[in-house]
């Protein structure tokens, strides 16, 4: 592999690394050679059209793409329209399905009670100050003052259990956070002004977004067999896992990872949903997502379905890292990676892995655009 004359390369081409590409090569019309270890772009948002049902399948779990930002939304029209989709999730627990996140339906359900908006709230919030938790300390703290003792037992704790290995004790409270809590029957999961589906699906977006004459593309190509081949007035953007950037010589930060297993089912339909959660601790699986209910707008064969049982699990280093866990200990360490990472005038760090932060679709590219404007356009490629 030839790099003489190589100005820019972006490592990762999930949404940070291919926005940040197609940002060199339109504005600044320069060349960039954009690598990923894996055989298609996208990262984990990536779909593909399943040979058998012709069913578009997300090959690494349901994404959808929401957004309040309309930067960010007006960036992504250029590539792609967007379906009408909203997503509604279920959550199984025992016998019976909930709607998530928890709203009047779910406390109606969940007590057997016909109740209004003030009567449901009053109800949570009576079981929620039996604990006393002024000032929530951690995951369970927090989730037991939003819903009750008896919701989170029911809905969260196994489910939290299998999808982070780790007591919720343990887990900071910010994670709960990213579920609202209503008191009407509201039941779209997410709340922002722009969501859907790329019309076409994912694997077609990142083609378009990659498309210019300037993108250079290499796919099933590892960063670290070339990186000392890399030249000295190169500028790297790199969106791998911080701590494996630097052989995780300060120790090695926690991740999560997902096995997924697919299963192709001689039915219309499995469960009548796109995703479907399961919150009981005795089965080994935290969701199954049905994909066939994303794109509604589409004649999918009714004889015939795809789905896919996710299972959580401790990333090891041979595995592809997922979620950051986020620790304690992770963020005292982040803080010395981050510190290290400040000293390579020659390398930008940013997305999910590259900052070890858990961040929304919208909000890699809203970061790859201000790294951008504030980092490559203004600075240049003379480092």
């Amino acid at each position: 592999m030839q790099f003489e004359g190589l100005r820019y390369l972006v490592v990762g081409a999930g949404f940070f690394g291919a926005v940040i590409a197609e940002r060199i090569a339109t504005v600044l019309n320069e060349k960039v050679l954009l690598i990923d270890k894996r055989s298609h772009p996208g990262g984990n948002s990536y779909s593909h059209i399943d040979g058998d049902t012709g069913i578009e399948i997300h090959s690494y779990g349901t994404h959808i793409f929401h957004t309040s930002n309309i930067k960010v939304w007006s960036y992504l029209n250029r590539f792609t329209s967007f379906n009408h989709y909203r997503h509604r999730v279920l959550t199984k627990a025992g016998q019976k399905n909930y709607t998530m996140p928890v709203n009047l339906d779910t406390i109606e359900s969940f007590y057997n009670r016909s109740l209004s908006p003030s009567q449901a709230y009053e109800l949570i919030q009576s079981e929620s100050v039996k604990e006393s938790l002024r000032n929530p300390s951690n995951f369970e703290e927090k989730a037991v003052s939003l819903v009750g003792r008896k919701l989170y037992q029911a809905l969260f704790r196994g489910y939290t259990l299998k999808q982070w290995g780790t007591d919720p004790r343990l887990l900071p409270p910010s994670i709960i956070m990213r579920l609202p809590v209503r008191y009407d029957y509201r039941a779209d999961y997410f709340d922002d002004a722009y969501q859907g589906l790329p019309t076409d699906g994912y694997g077609k977006l990142f083609q378009k977004m990659l498309m210019h004459q300037n993108i250079e593309l290499r796919l099933n190509t590892d960063f670290f067999e070339l990186k000392q081949k890399v030249p000295l007035n190169c500028k790297i953007i790199y969106t791998g896992p911080i701590d494996r950037y630097f052989n995780c010589r300060m120790g090695a930060l926690g991740w999560r990872t997902l096995r997924l297993e697919f299963e192709r089912l001689k039915e219309p339909d499995f469960q009548g949903i796109a995703v479907m959660n399961y919150a009981d601790e005795n089965i080994p699986f935290t969701r199954i997502h049905e994909s066939k209910h994303l794109h509604p707008e589409r004649n999918y064969s009714k004889k015939e379905t795809v789905i896919c049982r996710e299972f959580s699990s401790l990333a090891k280093k041979t595995d592809d890292p997922y979620y950051p866990i986020q620790s304690r200990a992770d963020e005292k360490l982040l803080s010395t990676y981050c510190a290290v990472a400040q000293q390579q005038k020659k390398v930008i760090f940013g997305g999910r892995l590259g900052s070890y932060k858990y961040v929304n679709m919208d909000q890699a590219i809203a970061d790859a655009l201000d790294v951008f404007e504030k980092k490559i356009l203004q600075q240049g490629p003379r480092i």
